[in-house]
Parts: C-alpha cells; sequence; structure tokens
C-alpha cells in the first residue's frame, strides 16, 4: 500500500516500475536527511499540539535508532517500498503503531522531498568544497616550491612571454578558489527551509516553520510557499552551474597537462604506472588520467542544460518531470570527488623539467623582456617595440641574460599565494557550516 493509496490497489506493475523508475536508488542517498527532517517535524508538531509529548518522544527514539544504518553508504531501499518516505514512515508504524501514522500530519511528500534534496545537497557542497581545499593546498605548494622554474608562456598557442610552474600551479589554486566562491552562493540559495509549504500551497495547520528551520540549521526558509515548490529545479540548476565552475577549471588544467606531457614539449612528466601505453607503439606514455578528467568535467558542464531542459516550460507546482532531476545532478558530485582524487594523486607524482628556456627555441619568448629594457634606458616604449621588431625580422636578436621576475602582486617574484590563501579563507567563512553542523548535532542528541 502507498502512501497516497486508500483502501483499493489500482496501480499497475508497469506504472509503478515507470513512474519510480531510478528514484529508490537516489532516495537512498537520502535517507538520512529524510530521518531528519521527521524528527525536526515532530518537534515542530509537538509543539502545536499535534503529538503529545510522549508520542514525540517515542519517534524521536526511533528515528534516533534508525539514523546510523540509513547514513550507511550500502543502504538499500527495498524493491516493494516506492520511496524512501513511505519506507521510514512504515518502519515507525510497524514500530509505534497508530503513533506512526501521525507523523505526516501538516506536510505533504512534495515538501519532503524538498528538504531531503536541499539538506543532501548541503552536505554534499560542504564534502566538495573540503575536498578542494584538499586540492587548493597541494597546488598553493607546488606553486611555491616552483616558482622560479620557468616555462613558457602562450598565447593562440604561439609563443608568448616567459611565464613559471609557481605562475602556472598558483592561477589554478586562484581558480579554485573562485570556484568555492561560486559554490557559496549555490549553498545560500540551498540553505533554505522549504517544511511547510506542504503540496505547495501551505497547511490550515498553526504550523511553526521558524522553528524546523532552526533545528534543522538553516540559514532562513522560503517564506512563500508557492515559491518554495517553484525552487525544485531552480536549487538543483544553480548548484549544477556551481559544480560545473570546478569541473572547468579542472577540465583546463588536464588540457595543460596533456599539451605539457606531449614530445614536442615536454615540460611535465609522471612515473610509468601512472600513464598507459600503446598496444603497438613500445615508446607510448599516454595521459590518460587526464584525457578522462576532462571528458567527465566536461560531461559534468552539460549537467545545467539538462535540467534547464527538463524543467522549460513547467507552470508553477509539482509535476512528476521533476523527479528526473536527482538522476542528472546526484551523480555528477562523486563523478568530480573522483577526478579532484586523480589530479592530486597525479600532481602528487608531478615531475618538472627545470632549464627548459635555455632552448634556443624560446629565444623570442624574451623580446618583451628586451622592449622593457630600453624603456627603462629612457626610449619611448613605441620606438623600442620597432626597434626589437627589426632585430627579430634581420635575426639579430639576443635574449637578455637574467628574465624578469617582476616584485608586483601577481609576478613570478611575488606570486602573493599568502592573499590568495586569505582569500580561500575569507570565502569558506561565509558557508557557515559550524550552524548546520551544531544543528544537526542537537537534533541527534536530544
Amino acid at each position: 500500500m502507498k502512501l497516497w493509496q486508500k483502501d483499493q490497489n489500482i496501480s499497475s506493475d508497469q506504472v509503478d516500475a515507470f513512474t519510480v523508475g531510478n528514484d529508490r536508488s537516489f532516495d537512498a542517498l537520502m535517507a538520512s536527511h529524510d530521518v531528519l527532517g521527521n524528527m525536526a517535524h515532530a518537534n515542530m508538531l509537538e509543539s502545536i499540539g499535534l503529538l503529545s509529548a510522549s508520542e514525540n518522544e517515542a519517534l524521536q527514539q526511533a528515528l534516533r535508532k534508525m539514523f546510523p544504518s540509513l547514513q550507511e553508504k550500502g543502504f538499500v531501499l527495498p524493491a516493494d517500498v516506492e520511496d524512501i518516505h513511505s519506507y521510514i514512515e512504515n518502519k515507525l508504524t510497524e514500530e509505534l503503531g497508530e503513533v506512526g501514522k501521525k507523523i505526516h500530519a501538516a506536510r505533504s511528500r512534495n515538501d519532503q522531498v524538498l528538504v531531503d534534496i536541499r539538506l543532501f545537497l548541503r552536505d554534499e557542497i560542504e564534502f566538495l568544497v573540503k575536498h578542494m581545499v584538499d586540492c587548493f593546498q597541494l597546488l598553493q605548494k607546488l606553486s611555491q616550491h616552483h616558482q622560479y622554474h620557468l616555462l613558457p608562456g602562450y598565447t593562440h598557442l604561439q609563443l608568448a612571454m616567459p611565464s613559471s610552474f609557481g605562475l602556472w600551479l598558483g592561477a589554478y589554486a586562484e581558480s579554485l578558489a573562485d570556484d568555492v566562491l561560486v559554490l557559496q552562493n549555490a549553498y545560500r540559495i540551498t540553505n533554505k527551509n522549504p517544511l511547510g509549504s506542504a503540496a505547495g500551497y501551505g497547511s490550515s495547520f498553526p504550523i511553526n516553520r521558524t522553528m524546523t528551520t532552526e533545528l534543522l540549521g538553516f540559514d532562513t526558509l522560503n517564506y512563500n510557499v508557492v515559491y518554495a515548490q517553484m525552487g525544485r529545479g531552480k536549487v538543483e540548476r544553480i548548484t549544477a552551474q556551481a559544480i560545473t565552475s570546478v569541473a572547468e577549471t579542472l577540465a583546463k588544467m588536464s588540457m595543460d597537462m596533456c599539451l605539457y606531457m606531449s614530445q614536442n614539449m615536454g615540460f611535465v612528466s609522471f612515473p610509468d604506472h601512472l600513464t598507459t601505453g600503446s598496444s603497438i607503439m613500445p615508446h607510448k606514455k599516454n595521459p590518460d588520467v587526464f584525457e578522462l578528467i576532462r571528458g567527465k568535467c566536461n560531461r559534468i558542464k552539460s549537467i545545467p542544460q539538462e535540467i534547464m531542459l527538463l524543467t522549460t516550460n513547467l507552470p508553477s507546482g509539482y509535476h512528476r518531470d521533476l523527479q528526473l532531476l536527482k538522476e542528472a545532478l546526484f551523480p555528477a558530485f562523486e563523478e568530480l570527488h573522483h577526478c579532484l582524487n586523480m589530479m592530486m594523486l597525479m600532481l602528487s607524482n608531478m615531475k618538472v623539467q627545470t632549464n627548459i628556456l635555455d632552448d634556443p627555441r624560446y629565444t623570442y619568448l624574451f623580446t618583451v623582456d628586451a622592449v622593457n629594457n630600453l624603456v627603462m634606458q629612457g626610449m619611448p616604449f613605441r620606438d623600442a617595440y620597432r626597434e626589437v621588431g627589426r632585430q627579430v625580422n634581420e635575426g639579430s636578436f639576443q635574449k637578455p641574460t637574467q628574465p624578469q621576475l617582476g616584485t608586483h602582486e601577481g609576478s613570478m617574484g611575488n606570486l602573493c599565494n599568502e592573499e590568495i590563501a586569505n582569500l580561500m579563507k575569507t570565502y569558506l567563512e561565509g558557508f557557515g557550516f559550524e550552524q548546520k553542523q551544531q544543528a544537526i548535532a542537537h537534533l541527534l542528541k536530544n
């Protein structure tokens, strides 16, 4: 018997299979979050007199006992249960009888789903941010270590100006810092409580939505109950757009690595066990890890468009199309974690080629340095530019004996890694993860 059925079985197995689809596996990921939503809701029901203190205590004990097993990664929702909400309510009813049947008062499965998704995404964003910080710190460490190891810089894939591994690695560290800021915006939009919106039009019970907001550690609530339901799809799309920013950073760095590993460049190398070979070419050391990171991250970048297409032209209110959003978004987090793990593994084993710019092929990287040297001697910039251009055309150009590393902010001689680390620290403080953690710990303890 489903939660929405009355007295008779009216749904065919074929319809069940089609409408439920893959939802059970994604519901299992939110099982512990559904428990938390139930705990907060039951406390609120007691506060408005729909549950007695003893009934609420019985529900809280049963839910608290249920929580650890549902939090385990291997939890599987039974095939004969429609969704996680049905599973938990049925378990409560089996254990507590009539008291278990009271848990659903003043809500709908619609706002249950919304709460579960918000709690799930909140946690996933936090886990992702912490993983990104690990990668950020590794990049900063390597940037500092390789500050003065010079590297050709390119524009249009043509030789441009001298760069360094310190600048290159530090660039991706700062990119991750900005990605964290983008995720913070997604987190703030996600961290609003939709519980109490019911089926999208609120409840006639005198519910206390502020109470459940505080119990679940949300920043605030979705005040308008219609908008709480309209947020389904919007929250997922904004979150997807935020994680695509991370994916873009990893994909771009992977492309750089593929180029830098090539024999024509040879700027970096990796141990044999981290590369792959060819079945017929004995010399090959292929960058398969970076190619797959690039491909997986590019696939992640398509998710916001998929979500947008799924929600195109949907009017306000709930529609079953929205169920498919979980299939689009939820697996992307695990995929991104895998990519971060592999990127960190490769970075930790990267060998940088030193003295790259001693090769005569990179002589023209230093034309700007030569122009600047003439300007420092008093020559107008445009005249200096023409003079060095003439030397290049005539084949008489000689590169300066010492590259100009610079001391200003962001130059090779002043990477500003400490300032970038402070940026990251500021962005992390903006999430307020502690508020969420303390609220959930208090809910589970009491």
